[in-house]
């Protein structure tokens, strides 16, 4: 690391430890405001960022406001998350900064003794994990949310073949291999410029975790049938239910965001579908839902939710959220689930997923549902996925763990109305 990437580096945690904004859009302003940095600088600068927000227990346990001295938590970052040396800083660091980083190494013993530092979770999620896990069980997690995530890839089946694709990316001589759960799912251990990718351009290969992709599984959409993805965001989970159905039947795409659907939309020309009819909605409520009353074959519900599965990629969240947001996600979730299930008619299946672990958002919201709603049942995701030849058996719910499993930590439930 140069001098100026480090100064750089510091001006960029300077707003990102506020956590008043993603990490990724403060990154991305950053980048956007600064067109004439280089490939190798915004590599450093990234890599050293999001280091510093995933080592930031013990960075804010050594350090008295962060963001207040941003160059010592970019030196921090450097050695407790990309393993320099002392030596290798000598050139970086001042006399103050060499006896901040030097005491920094000495609390190493320190650190691995309390749970906060050793696991890097902040205690108020701690004190809710504590309620559904031992200490080594949260600590097994925080280290497994601790490393970058992979970068997975969905071939569009309209498209392509997955053995075809991965002859392709091999012979290219990137470090690719398939996903083991998902029969779509591939995964990338290095660094690509997959928008660039003939592949990509085409059509044939998404970006998609293959924990998305499994939800898409679970909902075992068919051709013909009447889909509804509720919260569909961008549509990654939209398009991998569309190649399901063999671009054949109808799926709505609901979404509060007009931004984010606006985005689905060439997505979908790309992908090759034409049976995906995005529409924004102003709430679960809105009454433009009515007409899919007990119509829907299929409803998706990867509700809002507090994102803490997705850690590996979105280290901030769990600085961004706390009890009071999570209290509104709850509630906002049982409306939605509500909302949603109206749509599904006897015989149909509701599957409703989050990219959390924890037991208020997940579990305790479908034991909620079900003792409202006597006409729906919980069916066997374990036995769901054995159907579609899929080996895996978390039990009744689909539990996707990222040191277990190696995806995004994932939730999901399959709910089906019962039949008239």
């Amino acid at each position: 690391m140069t001098p100026n990437q480090l100064n750089r580096t510091a001006e960029v945690l300077a707003a990102m430890l506020t956590f008043k904004q993603p990490a990724d859009a403060v990154l991305s302003a950053y980048f956007r405001e600064h067109k004439k940095l280089g490939r190798q600088d915004r590599h450093e600068i990234a890599e050293t960022a999001f280091a510093a927000l995933r080592h930031y227990q013990k960075i804010a346990a050594a350090l008295r406001r962060p963001e207040a001295q941003p160059r010592k938590a970019a030196l921090a970052a450097l050695v407790l998350g990309r393993s320099f040396n002392l030596s290798q800083l000598q050139e970086l660091a001042d006399e103050a900064e060499r006896e901040f980083l030097s005491q920094l190494k000495s609390r190493k013993s320190e650190f691995a003794q309390q749970l906060s530092t050793a696991a890097e979770l902040p205690e108020w999620l701690i004190e809710i994990l504590k309620t559904q896990q031992n200490e080594a069980e949260i600590l097994a997690f925080g280290r497994s949310v601790a490393s970058p995530a992979a970068l997975d890839l969905r071939v569009n089946t309209l498209k392509g073949k997955r053995d075809k694709v991965l002859d392709t990316l091999t012979t290219e001589g990137h470090a690719a291999s398939a996903t083991p759960y998902s029969p779509w799912g591939i995964r990338l251990t290095d660094k690509i410029a997959l928008n660039k990718h003939p592949l990509f351009l085409d059509g044939t290969l998404e970006v998609q975790d293959e924990g998305s992709q499994l939800l898409a599984l679970l909902l075992g959409a068919k051709r013909g049938d009447i889909a509804v993805d509720f919260c569909a965001g961008a549509g990654g989970k939209t398009l991998a239910i569309g190649a399901m159905m063999a671009n054949k039947g109808r799926i709505y795409a609901f979404d509060i965001a007009e931004k984010r659907l606006a985005n689905l939309k060439p997505r979908m020309v790309r992908a090759g579908l034409t049976n995906i009819h995005p529409e924004r909605i102003s709430s679960e409520h809105d009454p433009r839902i009515a007409r899919l009353q007990q119509k829907a074959d299929r409803v998706l519900v990867d509700a809002p939710c507090s994102g803490l599965g997705t850690l590996r990629r979105n280290p901030d969240l769990k600085y961004r959220q706390s009890p009071e947001t999570l209290a509104k996600l709850i509630e906002q979730q049982h409306s939605i689930l509500a909302a949603a299930s109206g749509l599904v008619k006897p015989g149909g299946r509701l599957v409703y997923a989050t990219c959390s672990m924890l037991q208020a958002e997940n579990q305790q919201q479908v034991e909620r549902f079900l003792a409202e709603h006597p006409d729906f049942e919980l069916l066997d995701s374990s036995e769901l996925l054995q159907s579609a030849k899929i080996n895996l058996d978390t039990g009744r719910y689909l539990s996707l763990d990222s040191g277990l499993h190696g995806t995004d930590g994932f939730f999901a439930a399959a709910i089906q109305r019962k039949a008239a």
